[in-house]
């Protein structure tokens, strides 16, 4: 499996060079049945990104280009009446996918935001009184632009939980953007890109994501990160129990991903700023001195990491 992985992430490295790790992360996203928000300037390869999984898992995928003008019903889908046939007929929207790129997710209103609530949480969606499950895997990949506000709507608290975690892509190096500009000269790398798992992968991966063990040391560890985020001074609301659950399923995939099947503390470090900074709201003070991230760090430099002896059990 973990030739695999690393395949992946090479394939991936291919299309988008020096994307390796953010490749990964969003592999342990749809290891936990998690949702990544990716949040950087436009152009800096997070459609080819979501593509790329896509591709690699030999999965369906849809793309929602989010405006001020897109509906509910664009996302959902449907009821119409056919008056050929004389009768109403369902047309599901473009969730009805494995692999869901909601592109400028802040573009749209609020009411067209809170229309991926019931699909990213429960992974069902309702038209018109009419329950239609999707077939897993199934994951949402929703960027935003985090430096443009004109025309944007900020996603509330509540869609941002649904987040398993919030990643940064980042620009390449100048190494890597000079043989970004040589690759791309006379070819289109994703064309060569190979599918490396299959949709039923995914789903037997995901089961075994959840018999990796955490010992009672780390687990403690996990419960004082999250728990000093709802007591700090710098924050008005910490972490929700969605997500202490998510930061534990996260772990889980982060030491999988590794080839263990245990977690340590360093899994937890790791993945901590990832799965938990966007989960915060910030007090007036905290707003006024720090970020979320920075928080996040301040109050993991301030908790003690327990020993590798007490913290590992196989």
């Amino acid at each position: 499996m973990n030739e695999q992985i690393e395949k992946l992430k090479q394939g991936i490295g291919n299309v988008l060079l020096g994307k390796e790790k953010t490749a990964e992360l969003v592999m342990i996203g749809l290891l936990c049945r998690g949702h990544v928000l990716l949040e950087d300037v436009p152009g800096t390869g997070k459609t080819m990104l979501a593509k790329s999984i896509a591709k690699s898992i030999n999965g369906k995928f849809k793309r929602i280009q989010f405006t001020p003008d897109v509906l509910p019903s664009d996302v959902t889908g449907i009821q119409f009446f056919n008056p050929k046939e004389q009768c109403f007929e369902m047309r599901p929207g473009p969730v009805m996918t494995n692999i869901l790129l909601a592109d400028e997710i802040n573009r749209a209103t609020p009411r067209t935001q809170s229309s991926l609530l019931e699909v990213m949480e429960e992974q069902q969606v309702t038209i018109e009184g009419e329950t239609l499950p999707i077939d897993p895997p199934f994951i949402v990949l929703a960027t935003q632009n985090p430096i443009e506000s004109q025309g944007t709507f900020p996603l509330p608290e509540a869609q941002m939980d649904r987040f398993l975690m919030q990643i940064r892509v980042g620009y390449p190096t100048r190494e890597q953007e000079k043989e970004m500009m040589q690759r791309y000269r006379k070819e289109e790398p994703i064309d060569a890109l190979e599918q490396v798992f299959s949709l039923e992968d995914i789903l037997d991966l995901q089961k075994q994501v959840k018999e990796v063990v955490i010992s009672d040391a780390v687990e403690d560890y996990l419960l004082s990160i999250v728990r000093a985020t709802r007591k700090s001074e710098l924050t008005d609301t910490g972490v929700s129990p969605r997500g202490t659950l998510a930061f534990m399923r996260a772990v889980q995939a982060k030491a999988f991903t590794a080839g263990r099947t245990y977690v340590i503390p360093e899994d937890v470090k790791e993945m901590a700023p990832i799965v938990l900074a966007h989960r915060l709201v910030l007090s007036l003070e905290g707003e006024m001195s720090k970020t979320k991230p920075q928080v996040l760090e301040m109050l993991l430099d301030e908790i003690e990491v327990p020993v590798e002896a007490g913290a590992v059990r196989e």
